[in-house]
């Protein structure tokens, strides 16, 4: 059977990398149906406080919601930790990978860095962690789209920016990569790496188009991340970093709480099996905050 099916996504080169990602798996399976980009602007496009925690979801999931588009891909780091509409997200594809790198000006290379850099950022959990790192360095509070912040970095206004792994590949500029930052020290936001594909709820046949994207192993580990995220309260207020890793039928998360300034931190881990994933995160979620009021209050500023 024939279809025209409206596909919901951000306006940014990124976002349509990523939707075009999920565009040819699904065209793939389903070589009868037409799948048209919608691009929208959302409220994270349209305004970022600094240190916030931008609004990439909100006018897709609405036109999701309202019938206006039928699916709607995202990036799952940046969906809130708790449903807000009556949609769902019925596909996690299969994880690309969820490190992120640091970024020197075009043609430089990235070696162990002095105490006086300048390195720009955009969130509080990666701020932090480079503070731990690198205590003298600098980090500037930088977002928006990837090519505008590498465009900072070529003018000399930064000496690096940190940027997200898969995001520069699937940009197809994987080639600026400088220096990989290690995962156990840099332990990425809930999701990372990972495209979600979100349907209305009770919508059986479009649960079936998406149904063949769905990958085990991530949803499992996007599962508990994002329920881990959601039992702490956390909606990017705070500097969470939280990575599910499976193996076979077992998963081990783990989860950290960092002081803003990166001076303190707790980080639990867990393990157990994949079916468990909601539990693990919420156990873990709820660990890490208990530890966090034990050795004293790990908050925002």
């Amino acid at each position: 059977m024939k279809e025209v099916l409206k596909v919901g996504t951000r306006r940014s080169p990124l976002a349509l990398a990523q939707t075009a990602i999920v565009l040819q798996a699904l065209r793939r399976d389903h070589p009868d149906s037409t799948f048209l980009v919608v691009p929208f602007t959302t409220a994270g496009d349209r305004r970022r406080i600094p240190g916030g925690s931008p609004d990439f979801t909100d006018r897709i999931s609405a036109a999701l919601e309202s019938g206006e588009v039928d699916l709607a891909v995202h990036a799952a780091n940046d969906l809130p930790p708790r449903a807000q509409r009556a949609v769902r997200v019925a596909a996690f594809v299969r994880r690309d990978d969820p490190s992120e790198v640091l970024v020197g000006r075009r043609g430089a290379v990235v070696p162990r860095l002095p105490a006086d850099v300048r390195i720009g950022s955009s969130s509080r959990r990666s701020r932090a962690q480079l503070l731990r790192e690198w205590p003298g360095t600098t980090v500037v509070d930088v977002g928006g789209r990837v090519e505008a912040r590498l465009a900072l970095l070529d003018a000399g206004e930064l000496d690096a920016v940190v940027l997200e792994a898969a995001g520069l590949t699937r940009l197809g500029l994987a080639d600026r990569i400088g220096r990989r930052l290690p995962i156990r020290r840099f332990l990425p936001s809930p999701g990372q790496g990972t495209l979600a594909v979100e349907v209305r709820y009770g919508d059986r046949a479009l649960d079936r188009v998406v149904r063949g994207l769905d990958h085990g192993p991530t949803r499992a580990a996007a599962t508990a991340e994002r329920t881990c995220a959601a039992a702490f309260g956390v909606d990017g207020k705070y500097p969470l970093a939280v990575l599910g890793t499976v193996r076979g039928e077992s998963m081990r998360l783990e989860a950290e709480l960092l002081d803003p300034d990166g001076l303190r931190s707790v980080r639990v881990r867990r393990t157990g099996p994949v079916m468990n994933a909601g539990s693990l995160g919420r156990l873990a979620g709820s660990e890490l905050l208990r530890a966090a009021e034990s050795g004293g209050r790990v908050g925002p500023p």
